[in-house]
């Protein structure tokens, strides 16, 4: 996979041809009085989990209708989201009505150079800069197809109602990966991988019908044609995978399949991977099959072919159309256009399936529209002939998985957040090691000097191998500084106490169990460096070295204190033990 960065500003030639000039769209309404703007489909959305709220005898039959309306929300014309937002009464702040819904282009605009004529965007996808760009990443190739290119960075879309913290903004960090493949071959060499993963489905029908999910394994999806190719299934089961790494619940994951009225423009088949957070489903990755729109729409444009080559494993005969060409009637008909029109007929006339049609229009009619130009027979003659092929061209299609980083984050707090059973006020973050900011803690039991300076010297030592670490010799007490670790999910905490001073052992305690082990300090930078790096387990490092027992509070053998139990009271709240003293 290659890696690449492009520019943020985006000249408008560019999103012009993609289609997002025109196509880049959300429905918006406005309070006819204040002329405040709101975002048509999520007012529906919002009005029906209102509606279904303030009318809870609706029988299920009637509460799925209402469903099925509000998960096609963002899929509606503006006629249609009008009557659906009159329907469920829905009025602007000031009372009244709100205006009808049109379409509002969330590209910023902008231009580009003192003169201010050239127009420009910040873009609104990382995606466009990368196909541009397509003929040189295959060259950096090698030509090899398939191939893929990655790009992490910024976007931008003027959202019509930004909320909901991280999950829906105006500037915001994004990575892509366009695969390129055959469009007439969309495998993947390692398919079999991950055929076996169970992924759970949310498809089209179900959307209009059950409304229920399906678990549903890759490679059965796949032959069912529930998803359309292997090499889109292998990118969905590879985010589930990597989703379940990072420690995303894997009972909050589901991949929603876009109806075709909310299909983008450029796609022919698309999952969304949505995660389960209190804002409900959230759109957090999507998984398009852009098939070959992009890179046909600005090859046209640029007059630029944007095509791939396979070598076949032996030559094949294949009839063609031998063209020649009169320039004069060429140049006196289209002028400055006759190049594109002879490589278009040259391009068709490598397959004569596809010049036939041609052929016999102007032999019959002695003229033909092709791809708006009009051809008569004077221009060119042909004659069918056979040619043997040795690599065949073709226009890639593109698989693209596409991450939203910030909701991706925001999901990943909060399936890590947790409150400890015995005392509500102990807040937990159980990241996993290896994507924890900070892998481990290291605390003094004394603040005297010699303590410190083993500290010190274990802190060096963790970070010398690129595990982050934070040190606290506060004069908090110990149980104190392990939670002040727990709430920003350093999963592990080694204690330097009076015994490291006697015998060279220290303890190192698991953030999620609270269990601590004693061993060597030489060998604590090696167990949790192979830990981080999933060479080893916890599970492992308790078989190896022996559990010990420690009281959190200051580390000595002083009586544990109990959980505590929250009381409310007119002037306020407090904390006091569970059991009395």
């Amino acid at each position: 996979m290659l890696e690449m960065e492009c520019t943020c500003l985006t000249p408008e030639p560019v999103l012009k041809t993609s289609g997002h000039v025109d196509r880049f769209t959300d429905l918006m309404v406005k309070d006819v009085e204040s002329g405040e703007c709101f975002r048509a489909d999520k007012l529906l959305e919002d009005a029906i989990d209102a509606f279904l709220e303030n009318n809870p005898t609706l029988t299920s039959e009637e509460r799925e209708e209402h469903l099925r309306i509000q998960r096609q929300a963002d899929a509606f014309s503006p006629g249609e989201i009008d009557d659906l937002l009159i329907k469920y009464n829905c009025k602007g702040p000031s009372g009244q009505p709100y205006s009808p819904s049109f379409p509002f282009n969330l590209m910023f605009k902008t231009s580009i150079g003192p003169e201010g004529t050239s127009v420009g965007y910040l873009r609104p996808e990382t995606a466009q800069g990368l196909f541009v760009n397509f003929k040189r990443l295959l060259d950096f190739n090698a030509q090899k197809m398939p191939f893929a290119a990655a790009q992490i960075g910024l976007g931008f879309r003027n959202e019509i109602a930004p909320r909901g913290g991280l999950l829906r903004v105006r500037e915001f960090c994004m990575g892509e990966i366009e695969h390129f493949v055959n469009p007439l071959d969309k495998s993947h060499p390692r398919f079999s991988t991950i055929q076996d993963k169970e992924l759970v489905l949310f498809g089209r029908e179900d959307q209009l019908g059950s409304g229920k999910t399906k678990a549903v394994s890759a490679g059965d999806a796949v032959k069912t044609g529930l998803i359309n190719n292997e090499t889109l299934a292998y990118f969905m089961a590879r985010t589930q995978l990597f989703m379940e790494r990072i420690g995303m619940d894997p009972n909050r994951l589901r991949f929603r399949q876009h109806l075709e009225t909310e299909m983008a423009h450029y796609a022919c088949d698309c999952w969304d991977l949505e995660i389960k957070s209190s804002y409900g489903w959230v759109e957090c990755v999507g998984h398009a099959d852009r098939a070959c729109y992009d890179l046909d729409v600005h090859a046209k444009a640029t007059k630029t072919p944007m095509v791939a080559t396979q070598k076949l494993d032996e030559p094949v005969e294949k009839e063609i159309a031998k063209l020649k060409f009169d320039r004069k009637a060429l140049g006196q008909s289209f002028k400055g256009d006759q190049r594109v029109v002879s490589g278009l007929l040259e391009s068709l006339a490598e397959d004569w399936s596809t010049f036939e049609p041609i052929a016999t229009a102007l032999e019959t009619n002695g003229s033909t529209v092709v791809d708006g130009y009009e051809i008569t027979k004077n221009m060119v003659t042909w004659t069918k002939t056979v040619k043997k092929v040795h690599e065949i061209k073709f226009t890639p299609s593109v698989i693209e998985p596409s991450f939203g980083m910030g909701r991706i984050l925001y999901s990943l707090l909060e399936h890590s957040f947790y409150q400890r059973d015995a005392d509500e006020q102990r807040c937990v973050m159980k990241f996993n090691p290896h994507v924890a900011p900070q892998k481990c803690a290291v605390l003094p039991i004394s603040s005297n000097p010699e303590t410190n300076a083993v500290v010190d010297e274990i802190a060096a030592s963790l970070m010398d191998s690129d595990l982050s670490t934070r040190v606290d010799k506060s004069t908090a007490s110990l149980g104190r500084r392990y939670a002040r670790s727990d709430e920003v999910g350093v999963p592990f905490a080694v204690t330097v106490d009076f015994e490291t001073l006697a015998d060279g052992t220290v303890t190192l305690r698991e953030r999620d169990s609270t269990v601590q082990i004693r061993l060597p300090k030489t060998d604590v930078t090696r167990l949790i460096f192979d830990i981080v790096h999933s060479r080893s387990s916890w599970e492992d490092a308790k078989k190896k070295f022996p559990v010990v027992t420690v009281n959190e509070d200051d580390g000595n053998n002083n009586p544990k204190v109990g959980a505590t139990t929250i009381v409310k009271t007119s002037r306020g709240s407090f904390s006091r033990p569970t059991e009395q003293i």
